[in-house]
C-alpha cells in the first residue's frame, strides 16, 4: 500500500478515527506478504487490501468492530487459513490492528511528510497496551527488503520501511494508446509522468498516480528522470519517438525504453540508434514492438493491457535482482 500515511491522516481527520492493519508475519502459503496494509473505518469502508478472501472480511470486522466499540489499544491476533477461515492457502497470518484518533494527527503527519520525502525505516514495537505501536525513526535509508521484518518476535519488536514503492513510468505521448495506457497503469504499482506538447492533449481528469506536464521540448524531460524509471513512447512523431529514444537510451540507468511501433519500425529504429553512436548494450534495452508477445489485437485498450503486463513483468524481474544483490551483500558482510 503506497501512502499509508497520507491516506490515514485523511481518513483520521475526516472520521475521527481509523484502524491500521498490518500484516506482521506469514507461515506457509499466504494471500499476502508481510507488511501488506489496510486501513479500516468504523462503518467498515476500507483502503488497501491484505489479500482477500474471508481474511480480509474478518481483519475488517475485527477492526471496524474496535472502532465502535471505543476499544483505546491495539491488538495482535492470527489466523490458521484453513482451519479458522477454511482458506486454501493453508498458511497462517498474524495481524496488528492500531487505533489512531484526531490527538494522533501530529504524529501521523509527520510520517506522511517522511514517507512523501523518499519514504523512511524505524523500529517499531506493538505493546498491546497502547493504541498504536511505538515507532523510534531510523537514520538509515529504507533498504530492500520486506516492509516488516521481525527483529525479536517475543518482545513484538519489528523493523518497518514505508516507502513509495511505485515505479516512475514517463510516457510520452497522449493520444488513443496513451489515454489507454494511463487508465491500465492506474490502479497499477507505477506513479506517472505523462508528456506530450499539444494544447489540450490531456483530459481534464487523469488518476491519482499521474502527473500531466505540457512539454514542447520533451527530450529535455529524459535527463530528469529518476534512475530506474521505465520510458514509453508513444507520440504522434516518428522523428520525436527516434529523438526520446534515442536520449532515454543514452542513460545506462533507465532499463526500459519502450517504443510503441512494428518490426520494421523497430529494425529503422535500431539502425539510425546505433548510427548515432549508441552501443549494443544500450541497443539490448530498446523494446519495440511494446507488450507481450502474443497478443496481435491492435485496439488502444488491448495493447495497454499488454504493455501494462510486460511493465509489471520487468518491474517484478528487476525487484527480484536488487533483493537478490541485496541478500548477497548482506551474506558477505
Amino acid at each position: 500500500m503506497n501512502e499509508v500515511w497520507t491516506r490515514l491522516g485523511g481518513i483520521v481527520a475526516e472520521d475521527g478515527k481509523a484502524a491500521l492493519v498490518t500484516v506482521l508475519s506469514i507461515r506457509g502459503s499466504a494471500p499476502r506478504e508481510a507488511g501488506a496494509r489496510m486501513i479500516v473505518s468504523a462503518d467498515n469502508r476500507f483502503a488497501g487490501t491484505i489479500g482477500g478472501g474471508q481474511l480480509e472480511w474478518e481483519a475488517i470486522q475485527l477492526a471496524a468492530g474496535r472502532l465502535r466499540g471505543g476499544a483505546k489499544t491495539l491488538c495482535l491476533t492470527d489466523f490458521a487459513l484453513g482451519p479458522d477461515l477454511g482458506q486454501c492457502c493453508g498458511g497462517r497470518v498474524e495481524l496488528a490492528v492500531e487505533i489512531y484518533a484526531r490527538a494522533d494527527l501530529p504524529e501521523i503527519r509527520t510520517y506522511s511528510g517522511l514517507e512523501a520525502s523518499g519514504g523512511f525505516s524505524c523500529q517499531t514495537r506493538f505493546d498491546e497496551t497502547r493504541s498504536h505501536a511505538r515507532r523510534l525513526l531510523s537514520e538509515e535509508p529504507p533498504s530492500d527488503d520486506e516492509g516488516i521484518v521481525a527483529l525479536d518476535s517475543a518482545a513484538r519488536l519489528y523493523r518497518e520501511k514505508f516507502t513509495d514503492a511505485r515505479r516512475p513510468v514517463l510516457l510520452f505521448g497522449a493520444g488513443h494508446v496513451g489515454r489507454a495506457v494511463v487508465l491500465a497503469l492506474a490502479p497499477l504499482p507505477f506513479r506517472v509522468t505523462w508528456i506530450d506538447g499539444r494544447a489540450d492533449a490531456f483530459p481534464k481528469a487523469t488518476p491519482r498516480n499521474v502527473s500531466a506536464v505540457r512539454a514542447q521540448k520533451p527530450a529535455g524531460l529524459v535527463a530528469d528522470a529518476p534512475a530506474g524509471a521505465f520510458v514509453l513512447i508513444m507520440t504522434h512523431s516518428h522523428p520525436l519517438d527516434l529523438e526520446l529514444a534515442r536520449a532515454a537510451l543514452a542513460r545506462s540507468d533507465l532499463p526500459y525504453v519502450g517504443v510503441i511501433g512494428s518490426d520494421t519500425k523497430r529494425a529503422r529504429f535500431l539502425k539510425r540508434l546505433a548510427e548515432s553512436g549508441l552501443d549494443a548494450a544500450a541497443l539490448r534495452r530498446f523494446r519495440c514492438p511494446i507488450g507481450i508477445d502474443g497478443i496481435d489485437d491492435k485496439a488502444p485498450s488491448v495493447i495497454a493491457a499488454s504493455v501494462a503486463a510486460e511493465l509489471l513483468l520487468t518491474r517484478q524481474t528487476l525487484t527480484k535482482v536488487a533483493v537478490d544483490k541485496t541478500a548477497a551483500e548482506d551474506a558477505y558482510r
